[in-house]
């Protein structure tokens, strides 16, 4: 058994706490999080108004590995702005890779939001 969750350190709700204050932060400053969030969420509530569970999991998996991507891009970006302020075609390269990351994520997300849409409004 792992000492981890018997130590006293240990606190589950802060952590908790700190990952959503890490998604607030991004929702707040980020407006390409706050709008991907809220084109997920109607979709997802239709998926469960017409109890299409396999759907709003294939909804929820998207939209939070979307999410993901986005995230460690904006880490990547405000890390690589903090070691590096100037120019550096090193840290550009880096930033570009995280982009591409997220752009692959956002891709996935947009096909899969817009196949679940055209089922739903066909059930309707």
């Amino acid at each position: 058994m792992s000492r981890k969750y018997s130590t006293p350190g240990y606190h589950p709700i802060k952590k908790i706490k700190v990952i959503l204050k890490g998604l607030h932060i991004a929702v707040i400053t980020d407006f390409s999080v706050a709008y991907k969030l809220a084109l997920s969420l109607p979709i997802a509530i239709g998926a469960i108004a017409f109890h299409k569970w396999v759907d709003l999991t294939l909804i929820l998996l998207a939209t939070g590995m979307m999410l993901l991507g986005e995230l460690f891009n904006s880490a990547i970006e405000i890390l690589c702005d903090f070691v590096e302020s100037q120019q550096n075609p090193q840290i550009g390269a880096i930033k570009d890779i995280a982009a591409a990351a997220a752009g692959i994520g956002i891709f996935v997300w947009i096909a899969i939001l817009i196949i679940e849409g055209i089922q739903l409004l066909t059930i309707v």
